[in-house]
C-alpha cells in the first residue's frame, strides 16, 4: 500500500512540474529530460509513469476538467436548498482553482488543440456539464434571467476568474486572500449586473 501511495505522489509531482514547464515554455519547448530533472528522476524514468508528454498533457487537461465538475457537484450538494450559498461556494471553488492552478489555465488556452480528438471531446463534455451546473444555480438565484443570458453570464465570469495568469507577479497583487475576495465580489457583481439588465 505504501508503494502505491508513493507512486501516486510521484505522478502528481510529475504532472505539477510538467504543467509549470509547459505553461512557461510551451509544450514543444520542454523535453522529457527536463521534466524528469524537475522531479529528481531521469527522463527515461518518467516512462514508468506516463507513455510520454502527450499522455501528461491529456491527464492534466482532462483531469482538471473532471476535478472542477466533481468539486462543483460536491459544493452544490453541501449547500443544497440554499441557492445563494451554492453560488457563493461555486465561485469560491473556481477562485481556488484560478489562483492555485494558473499554469493549467495557460495550458488549456494554448495547448488544448494538441490533444487527441477523443480527449479533447471529453474535456469539452466535462466543461459543458460544469457550465450547466452553474447555469442552473444562477437561474435559481436570479429567476428573471433567461437561460441564454445566464449561460453567457457564466462564461463571462469564467473569463474573469480565469484571467489570473495575466494579473502580473504575485507581489504586485493584494495577497491571496485579498485577491480571492476581490474576484468573488467581481464575479457576484457580474451576475447582479446581468440580472439587472434582464427584462422584467
Amino acid at each position: 500500500m505504501a508503494t502505491r501511495t508513493e507512486a501516486l505522489t510521484r505522478r502528481e509531482q510529475i504532472l505539477k512540474e510538467a504543467a509549470r514547464l509547459f505553461a512557461e515554455r510551451g509544450f514543444h519547448g520542454v523535453g522529457v529530460d527536463e521534466i524528469g530533472a524537475a522531479v529528481g528522476i531521469s527522463g527515461p524514468g518518467l516512462y514508468r509513469h506516463f507513455a510520454g508528454k502527450d499522455a501528461m498533457l491529456a491527464e492534466l487537461l482532462v483531469g482538471i476538467s473532471g476535478q472542477l465538475l466533481t468539486g462543483g457537484k460536491g459544493r452544490a450538494a453541501e449547500a443544497a436548498g440554499n441557492p445563494e450559498a451554492v453560488l457563493d461556494s461555486l465561485v469560491e471553488g473556481h477562485i481556488d482553482f484560478a489562483l492555485d492552478d494558473r499554469p493549467l489555465i495557460t495550458l488549456h488556452d494554448r495547448e488544448l488543440d494538441r490533444l487527441r480528438d477523443s480527449d479533447r471531446k471529453l474535456v469539452r463534455q466535462l466543461q459543458r456539464q460544469y457550465v450547466e451546473l452553474w447555469v442552473e444555480v444562477v437561474r435559481e438565484v436570479y429567476p428573471d434571467l433567461a437561460e441564454p443570458a445566464a449561460r453567457a453570464a457564466v462564461h463571462a465570469v469564467f473569463g474573469l476568474l480565469n484571467s489570473t495568469p495575466h494579473m502580473g507577479r504575485p507581489g504586485s497583487l493584494p495577497g491571496r486572500a485579498g485577491t480571492a475576495a476581490l474576484l468573488h465580489r467581481m464575479a457576484r457583481g457580474a451576475f447582479e449586473a446581468a440580472a439587472v439588465s434582464a427584462p422584467g
